[in-house]
């Protein structure tokens, strides 16, 4: 009887096993885009004006949002410069681009992802830790499986931001620099 409940045990802990290696694969390559994001664009806006924006990071839609957005900044940057008056601020990007806090974060965690046949989101946990009390809050990134593999398609941002997604964002931030 032992022998027989211990086969059984083997047998379905094998099948576990199985199924859990079959999982890891999508889900790392989901938490890499989230932390090549964050770690190629996350702290700082410097990062989309001075690089070509990603195609294998970004969904072809998220980034023609991203670079009509940097394209409507630098024509601004331009306009104030040859102005009658060069000293006024043009439209830039400010504040963090890729999470709901102005000031950015701190640190963040993928707490958990979700996958959906050719979807997936991740929800982050971002923390700011330089002022009292600390903000903690979840974004969550949307990323669509291309035949190139996951690429991030939009961030929807926590209720602390001024925004509720990116893509939204970028929009509202090109139709300001045609007014």
């Amino acid at each position: 009887m032992k022998k027989q409940l211990f086969l059984y045990l083997a047998i379905f802990l094998l099948f576990t096993a199985c199924k859990k290696n079959d999982i890891q694969p999508a889900d790392k390559a989901i938490n890499e885009k989230v932390n090549e994001l964050y770690t190629q664009y996350g702290k700082s806006n410097e990062a989309v004006y001075n690089q070509a924006i990603s195609g294998d990071l970004f969904s072809k839609d998220l980034k023609k949002a991203l670079e009509d957005a940097i394209y409507a900044s630098k024509a601004d940057i331009e306009k104030v410069k040859n102005s009658d008056h060069p000293d006024e601020k043009p439209l830039i990007f400010e504040g963090a681009m890729f999470s709901s806090l102005y000031e950015g974060y701190t640190s963040y965690k993928i707490k958990s992802v979700t996958r959906h046949d050719k979807t997936a989101e991740a929800l982050i946990e971002f923390e700011y830790n330089i002022t009292t009390p600390k903000v903690i809050w979840t974004d969550t990134i949307h990323l669509i499986n291309t035949e190139k593999g996951w690429r991030i398609n939009n961030i929807t941002f926590d209720k602390i931001g001024n925004s509720k997604d990116l893509k939204t964002r970028l929009t509202e931030f090109v139709q300001s620099t045609q007014q």
